[in-house]
């Protein structure tokens, strides 16, 4: 399925914890390379810590371990990954990745969808909620 003519795509990092999701960031990008590229700069920044070069906007985030940070940075340095994120945006999928803290049972999402041009963004994260469900099943 290819993007329709006149698509942006919407781009978002959450970090859940429990019951809430909250945005760090989120950007509104001409076209799906350009997500996956916004996407995969924040990567990189989370994992570099709060101590990193921010974007405007986005706020950083610190981890209890290594498990995000060696995630996010093994998504953005892995082309096989890459392909399968543009395919995903290109289908019209929200979520990129999905990495969980296990120490503090913190869940950090990359998402991005497609939208059409001049269509306003929702005030809901990406994601929706089933990776609250994700959560909840992790924690049992």
């Amino acid at each position: 399925m290819r993007p329709l003519a006149g698509t942006v795509y919407e781009v978002e990092v959450t970090a859940t914890a429990g019951w809430r999701a909250v945005s760090l960031g989120r950007a509104t990008v001409a076209n799906r390379r350009l997500a996956l590229r916004w996407l995969r700069r924040q990567a990189h920044r989370l994992a570099d810590g709060p101590g990193a070069p921010g974007v405007p906007g986005v706020r950083p985030i610190g981890f209890e371990g290594p498990a995000v940070p060696d995630g996010l940075r093994a998504w953005a340095h892995d082309p096989d990954q890459q392909e399968q994120a543009m395919a995903r945006l290109e289908a019209g999928g929200s979520d990129v990745l999905t990495v969980l803290d296990p120490a503090a049972g913190l869940l950090v999402t990359l998402a991005g969808r497609p939208l059409r041009s001049g269509r306003a963004a929702p005030d809901r994260p990406l994601h929706g909620t089933r990776h609250l469900w994700r959560m909840a099943a992790l924690e049992r």
